[in-house]
């Protein structure tokens, strides 16, 4: 198998030239074809290196050529497939080819079918070569590439100036992130004299707790993780990264891009685990960015925003899991994540197919006999993500709060509030969209219809996994052995000698995970009881809301405070600069530097009169000049 890595990235990389370059000459099902085949080929070949990695228990490296060397810098190309790099190749090829199969269907009328193929083939290259590079530099390659895809996805629809502007907004504040991540790779350097990961963590090994280059590093690689896996402060970009096509949403934020930040320090786990101080910072972080995005999607009216806050928020549960070292369960969630939200926004994007485009959930309604497939697998991953077990989302979600409660019980009773949220707001949009009356227009209800098979297909399929996703991690408590812990043991064993085995009561998990549960089941209720039961629904914007459902509406003027205090202010400063110091002052210098040589220039040539006489006159001034001023320094 090792002789057949590099194919894996290089399928989808071909995928990307074939239908680049034949996007306005091939037919829509060979780019279609073409797209979807070569990501389902890279999958078999992962699907392959997982099971020698799984029957060998030994990481797969694969070494090229050296790349470049500079000085005590010698960089390889090299491939390094472990446990955890094994599992996100499934992760990144098998939902990445379930998203191109639902891509044929969503995007079959659109002009831009080619290109937008080639986007996401290029997408699937570079988040393979994030996750297979076996240094700091290979990662960061694929780390800027997906950041590229990204802005391109985003802005697809680039028409639209508000889409543009997202797709502008997505990039810079990831640069951002970037610049934080880039200058650990570089401190990672100049304290290990390398950047391939066997040697980084094997020299750090041997460094003490609280070490504080350590610190600096790892909080600079948290800066990175928190552009690219929207957290506090830098989360604002992933709510307005909606405007790309839905199938852009589910493969880059849910399933993949958003949580290179998370691979990224689970990949590095032994520099945090010597990092405490780092440690609490993420897990404060990650648990702020939980509960204010679970506030704000409590009121959102579009239904991608409501997904879109819920996977802000739930981003911040794995950053919990990471802070409190529990890097299976955060790596677990990561898992069982892709599948129940990459079903919710292509559930979501079906839903607005046969609305004709329509997303606002007050004029959806009744579409549950409509749309019985898209109903059904929805359904299932709203459960998912509600923690109701047996579904998936309840064995990685509760594992996380269980690590949670060990840790601290307020981080543990602030995580039961965000878990009771999430609940409340995802079956809050199930009931408005599939319960009650329809409200949509007579035209759009004359159109209702399911999705063709290309699109419901991937629907069943993540429906599926997002039942039995969980099993491979059922807790001893409950007789399982979780898998997943055991086959991921080797990658984190280092941080689990510095952090000590930890284990929870059985008497005390059964109580966690009754509480977990209840309070999901609570939520649900309330939210039945007011969406259903009452019929209610959401004032139309030209209404007044409460105070603090304006604030959650709005979500927390966050964006206006960033305009406020970050954008003005730089406008401003970059007026100031080009008004003041470019206009008057540097330009004011070469310009006036040029009109007194112009000004001059003219004074002397009314000396050029072209009378002979004058000029005698002149000379014999010139030597008297001269024996004058000769007569002076004599004497």
């Amino acid at each position: 198998m090792d002789k057949y890595i590099w194919l894996i990235p290089l399928l989808p990389l071909a995928g990307f030239i074939i239908n680049g370059l034949g996007r306005n000459t091939l037919p829509k099902n060979v780019i279609g074809a073409v797209g979807s085949l070569l990501v389902a080929a890279a999958f078999g070949l992962s699907i392959a290196a997982f099971f020698q990695v799984k029957q060998t228990g030994a990481p797969i490296n694969v070494n090229y050529f050296e790349w470049f060397a500079a000085g005590n810098l010698r960089v390889p190309f090299a491939f390094l497939i472990d446990q955890l790099s094994a599992i996100m190749l499934l992760i990144i090829t098998g939902i990445g080819f379930l998203i191109h199969l639902y891509s044929i269907g969503y995007m079959h009328h659109d002009k831009g079918f080619g290109k937008f193929f080639a986007y996401l083939n290029l997408f699937v290259f570079f988040m393979l070569l994030l996750v297979m590079g076996s240094n700091y530099l290979i990662m960061f390659i694929g780390w800027e590439g997906v950041g590229l895809c990204s802005y391109l996805l985003i802005g697809f629809w680039f028409s639209n100036p508000d889409y543009a502007d997202a797709a502008k907004k997505a990039f810079v504040m990831n640069r951002i992130g970037d610049l934080g991540f880039l200058i650990a790779v570089f401190l990672i350097f100049e304290t290990f004299g390398s950047i391939g990961f066997a040697e980084v963590f094997g020299k750090a090994a041997g460094m003490s707790s609280g070490d504080n280059t350590l610190l600096l590093i790892t909080l600079l690689l948290f800066v990175g993780a928190t552009g690219k896996s929207a957290q506090i402060p830098l989360f604002t970009w992933l709510p307005d990264a909606m405007a790309g096509p839905t199938p852009v949403s589910a493969l880059i934020h849910a399933a993949t891009m958003v949580t290179a930040g998370i691979y990224m320090i689970a990949r590095s786990n032994i520099l945090f685990s010597l990092s405490p101080v780092t440690l609490s910072v993420i897990a404060i972080v990650g648990l702020a960015t939980a509960v204010l995005a679970a506030l704000i999607a409590l009121t959102q009216t579009d239904i991608k925003k409501v997904l879109a806050y819920s996977t802000v928020s739930q981003l911040g549960y794995m950053f919990l899991g990471l802070g409190v070292g529990a890097y299976t369960g955060a790596f677990f969630h990561v898992l069982t994540h892709a599948f129940f939200k990459a079903l919710l926004f292509l559930g979501a994007g079906s839903v607005i197919h046969a609305m004709s485009n329509e997303q606002d959930m007050r004029k959806m309604g009744g579409l549950k006999g409509k749309l019985p497939v898209t109903f059904w697998t929805m359904l299932i991953g709203t459960i998912a993500i509600a923690g109701i077990p047996p579904f998936s989302g309840f064995f990685s979600k509760d594992e996380i709060l269980a690590h949670a409660f060990e840790h601290s019980t307020a981080l543990y009773v602030i995580g039961i509030i965000a878990a009771a949220f999430t609940s409340f707001y995802m079956f809050r949009m199930m009931f408005l969209t599939f319960w009650g009356k329809f409200r949509g227009t007579h035209e759009q209800e004359h159109h209702l219809h399911e999705s063709p098979a290309t699109m419901t297909i991937p629907l069943i399929v993540l429906a599926a996994l997002s039942i039995v996703g969980g099993f491979m991690g059922v807790p001893e408590v409950l007789g399982g052995h979780h898998e997943l812990a055991h086959f991921l043991a080797p990658v984190f064993a280092g941080s689990a000698k510095i952090l000590g085995e930890h284990h929870v009561a059985h008497s005390t998990e059964w109580i966690l995970m009754g509480t977990s549960v209840g309070v999901a089941l609570f939520a649900l209720l309330f939210a039945y009881n007011k969406y259903v039961k009452n019929a209610h629904v959401p004032v139309p914007d030209t209404e007044e809301r409460s105070a603090a459902a304006s604030l959650s509406y709005n979500k927390f003027y966050i964006d206006e405070l960033y305009d406020n205090i970050i954008r003005k202010p730089l406008d401003a400063l970059s007026v100031f600069f080009y008004k003041v110091v470019d206009l008057l002052g540097i330009d004011g210098l070469v310009n006036g530097l040029g009109k007194s040589s112009v000004e001059a220039s003219k004074g002397l040539r009314l000396l050029q009169t072209g009378n002979v006489g004058f000029y005698i006159f002149m000379m014999i001034a010139g030597i008297i000049a001269v024996l004058v001023y000769g007569y002076t320094l004599v004497n």
